[in-house]
């Protein structure tokens, strides 16, 4: 929230456990959702997150971007969802190798900036 906030997004705090999205941002009057994960975990040539949950899958409807935080490396990688709900497993960054698959969405908070909801019907927020 707070690197959000730096980047120039109002953000908010949904109150209890019941929206499949961590964050809404708010920039300029668009609104958008944000599910945050984060990881530690690495093997020899990848962090790997999980972006699956146990419960209602992520949708298109219901979160609009992944912010992905690899704390050993201080950054962060902004996905939009569709990227993300595609993936039959975890989510694997290598921040480290150059042309890695995930590398244009490093550090990449102009994507959140650029977004429009496509039509008023998307900007209502199912949860």
């Amino acid at each position: 929230m707070i690197a959000a906030a730096e980047h120039g997004f109002n953000v908010s705090k949904p109150c209890g456990n019941s929206s499949r999205y961590d964050s809404v941002l708010e920039l300029n009057g668009c609104f958008l959702r944000l599910q945050v994960k984060s990881t530690l975990c690495r093997n020899d040539r990848y962090y790997i997150c999980s972006a699956r949950t146990s419960s209602r899958p992520y949708t298109e409807k219901r979160v609009d971007f992944f912010a992905v935080y690899v704390i050993p490396e201080d950054l962060w990688y902004i996905l939009p969802v569709r990227v993300v709900i595609r993936l039959k497993g975890n989510l694997l960054l290598a921040p480290h190798r150059k042309k890695h698959k995930y590398e244009r969405y490093r550090e990449a908070w102009d994507l959140l900036r650029a977004w429009k909801p496509k039509t008023r019907a998307a900007a209502s927020y199912e949860t």
